[in-house]
């Protein structure tokens, strides 16, 4: 079991990174609340992991935060919800926000995360409401400097990657990117307004 990772960061192509370990790179899989506030490529990170294991593969998903993957491993434990969509929450949601939404029982907020139907909603309520207590927010995330040159391209790629539709993606990038944003700026931006429909 790989509990953490310190490292060099290599890549990080939202929702994936790759990080150099002693000569060996692991491919991890994270959510863009852990993205925001990564170093930049060529700089050391640690990231507490969860390592999966299922028939068809092995998957290594990276959190710099232990309240993000506590969150992750309960939304794991709800019938019907595996890694992506895991993602996708922590992608949309701070945990202290999914927490207050999940407590109040407020399934229509929770839909407008991708990849979460009304009856997954209702279950996450269900499931998860007792098991919330104590989740703490996380840290003010910054949006790192230096702009890629097509931002919005790879804010529109890392968006279909997390769930949401081509059509979707095209609609929320041009709502909110402004000149001079890096794609992790549009990110936020648009989970932001896909969030509050």
């Amino acid at each position: 079991m790989i509990g953490r990772l310190r490292g060099i960061l290599i890549s990080k192509q939202p929702p994936s990174l790759l990080v150099e370990v002693a000569g060996v790179g692991y491919e991890v899989e994270a959510p863009m609340s852990t993205i925001y506030d990564l170093p930049g490529v060529g700089k050391e990170v640690i990231l507490l992991t969860h390592h999966a294991v299922k028939e068809d593969g092995v998957t290594l998903y990276g959190f710099l935060h232990e309240s993000e993957r506590a969150l992750f491993r309960n939304l794991l434990k709800v019938s019907g919800i595996g890694g992506k969509i895991a993602l996708a929450v922590l992608s949309g949601v701070a945990t202290d926000h999914f927490a207050r939404l999940v407590h109040a029982g407020d399934v229509a907020a929770l839909t407008k995360i991708p990849g979460i139907g009304k009856k997954t909603a209702e279950r996450i309520v269900v499931e998860l409401r007792d098991r919330l207590d104590g989740v703490s927010s996380l840290p003010g995330a910054t949006v790192r400097n230096g702009a890629p040159l097509d931002a919005a391209g790879e804010a529109t790629v890392a968006l279909q990657q997390l769930g949401y539709k081509p059509v979707e993606v095209t609609r929320l990038v041009q709502k909110v990117a402004a000149e001079g944003d890096n794609a992790e700026a549009i990110i936020r931006k648009a989970l932001r307004a896909a969030l509050a429909g």
